[in-house]
Parts: C-alpha cells; structure tokens; sequence
C-alpha cells in the first residue's frame, strides 16, 4: 500500500472528520443511556449527518490503512477468548453449530430462490446477495463475476446495518435499562491502556503484525482476521501468554466500525440504487427472520440466553458481533466459534457454487 504525502493528509482529514462525528453522536448516546452507544451512536450519527448533508459525504471515509490494524487488534482479542478451559465447554457447542449450519444453507437457499424466481436474478449475482456473511469475500467475486458489484454490496450492507441497529435494542427490550447499565459497567472495568507494561503493549502489537504476515506467506485465506486469531488462539490455549482486553481500544473499534458502516451508508443515493433496495430489504427480512425464529426455538429447548444464541447467529459481521459480545458480556468464545465456522464453510463453498453458475 503506497502513500503520498498529499493522499495520507487527506486520508488523515476525513478519518479526524468522520471520527469526531462518531465520537459526538457516540457521546450523546451514552449521556442517554442508549444500548452500545459507541457503535450504535457511530453508526447512526455518521450515516445520520451524511444522508442530511450531501456535502459532508466526501469526507465521510475510515482509510483502509486505518481500518486494518483496528481489525488486526480485534483478532487478537477474539483470540484471547481461546483459554485451556474452553475444552470443558466446546462440546456443548456442537449441537448449536449443526443447528447454525443447516440454518445458513436455509436461508441461503430461500433468499437464493426469491431472487432468481421471484424478482428474476442472474444466479450468480443472487447467490453473491443470499449468502449471510462473507461480505468481504462476496464483493471480491462481486467485482470480477458480476456487472452490478454494487447490488451485492448494498444487499449486504442492509442486512449488516439493520442486524447492528436492532441487537442492542433487543438488549434494551429483553433485560431493560439495568442490562446497558452494566454493559457500561463492563467496559469502564475493562483495564485501561496505562495498565499495560511494555512487553504486554509490545506483545499484543506483535501478534497483530506476524498473525497477518504468517497467514500471508502461507496463503491463509482472510490473512487479517484468520492468522491473527489462530496465532493469538494458540497461544493463548496453550498458556503461554495472557493478555487483557483493553477498554480504550474496544471503544475505538466500535467507533471505527460504527463510523464505517455509517459512512458507507452515507454514499448510497436512493435514487440510484431505488430499484434494487427494496429487494434488499426483503432479502434481509428473509434471512433475519430466519436466524431469528431458530434462535428463539433454540432459548426454548435450552438454557442459552436469547442474546448470547442470536449474537452466535446473527448473519452479520464477525468484527461487529465481536465488539456486541464483549461490551454485552457475553461468552465471546461462544459467538465467535459459531461465526467463524460459518464463515469458513461460506468461504469454501463459495467458488463451488460461483463455477458452478458461470456454466
């Protein structure tokens, strides 16, 4: 990734602007008692101030070169998660990861249908817009197999947003006004950055770097969020290392994530994409309503919380289900196995299915 000196200003000038819009909305949101007011009042706040001034949109941008190592951190966290007790528990997840399995090819498949028989779809774009989750994986393939990249995109912003907008308030209905109190109280636990020494600060900020380079040189597929974790994974399981959750950079991740899903937003013009919204919409519903009627049969049948099960479910981002978890105090190994093995099984059978419909 090659800088000028020009470009990085000017990637400087839109991170601090759109940042410092985050922060403000964030800010109100939490002088409100609103539910993960950092990511909630980013999100909104961003995309809010974006959609209602038009001028402000080109400066509504989180650079990529800033976004990746806020990611990096976050893998490492979700490492942190992998302790040698987990043994004890990860076989009781084996009954909720089948569930979570055939619940994925479901609903794959009845978005899948919708578009191709209902609204007419070309199958491999509507294969790209169904699947819930490998956002990234599906824009790449998007923007080399299809002529409309940005349908897929929008269809996957729409159900990420609606997913990361509803959940907190799910908190808020379920538990009430106590639930974000101490959620609050959770991350104002966490240690601060001072707490750490410099071997922890010079240990965390390794594992980012050399997760990322391994998984690159061994061609690892997603090098910025598979090596990390498995590095971290590793040795964390194996108690060779330690390391806390650092509340100063969980905040700065859900603003960063917040802010850029926010942003993204912010771009869309309704009258360009008018056609297609709708679509994505139903889509979403189709796919959310799914995941949700399984996780609600599954808080029935079980002793799993209604919010731990739907965070392991939702069809949404690992990052931002991640972040949730954590300031939810949730168990983060729980929701973080569920979603990486989904994202493993649609990063496999992607390809299949993509040559299979470009016959």
């Amino acid at each position: 990734m090659q800088f000028s000196g020009k470009t990085l200003f000017s990637d400087l000038y839109k991170i601090i602007c759109t940042l410092s819009i985050a922060f403000m909305c964030a800010y109100i949101f939490l002088s409100l008692n609103i539910p993960a007011p950092y990511f909630l009042g980013s999100l909104i706040g961003v995309w809010g101030i974006g959609a209602c001034i038009s001028r402000t949109r080109p400066v509504l941008v989180i650079a990529k070169w800033f976004y990746l190592p806020v990611i990096l951190g976050i893998s490492v966290l979700i490492g942190t998660n992998f302790t040698p007790e987990i043994l004890q528990t990860a076989q009781k997840w084996l009954v909720t990861v089948s569930i979570m399995i055939m619940a994925t090819i479901c609903v794959t498949i009845i978005a899948f249908q919708f578009l191709t028989r209902v609204k007419q779809y070309e199958p491999k774009q509507a294969f790209l817009c169904s699947i819930p989750g490998g956002q990234a994986e599906a824009l790449v393939m998007a923007r080399e197999m299809v002529e409309k990249d940005y349908v897929v995109a929008l269809f996957h912003l729409v159900r990420v947003s609606i997913v990361f907008i509803s959940t907190p308030l799910f908190l808020l209905v379920i538990e009430g006004p106590e639930a974000i109190e101490r959620s609050n109280v959770i991350l104002q636990d966490m240690p601060n950055i001072s707490d750490l020494s410099l071997f922890q600060a010079a240990l965390f900020i390794g594992l980012c770097v050399s997760g990322y380079w391994i998984a690159r040189l061994i061609r690892m597929p997603m090098p910025h969020l598979l090596g990390p974790i498995f590095l971290s994974s590793i040795l964390h399981f194996t108690g060779i290392i330690e390391l806390p959750r650092i509340s100063e950079f969980v905040i700065i991740a859900q603003m960063t994530i917040g802010a850029s899903v926010g942003a993204r937003l912010a771009q869309i013009s309704l009258l360009e994409i008018k056609n297609v919204l709708g679509d994505a919409f139903i889509t979403s519903g189709l796919i959310i309503s799914t995941y949700l009627v399984v996780a609600i049969l599954i808080t029935l049948i079980s002793d799993v919380a209604f919010l731990s099960i739907w965070l392991a479910f939702v069809p949404g981002g690992l990052y931002e289900a991640t972040i949730l978890a954590i300031i939810f105090g949730f168990d983060v190994a729980f929701v973080v196995f569920h979603h990486l093995v989904r994202v493993i099984l649609i990063f496999v059978s992607m390809p299949i299915f993509i040559t299979k419909f470009s016959k």
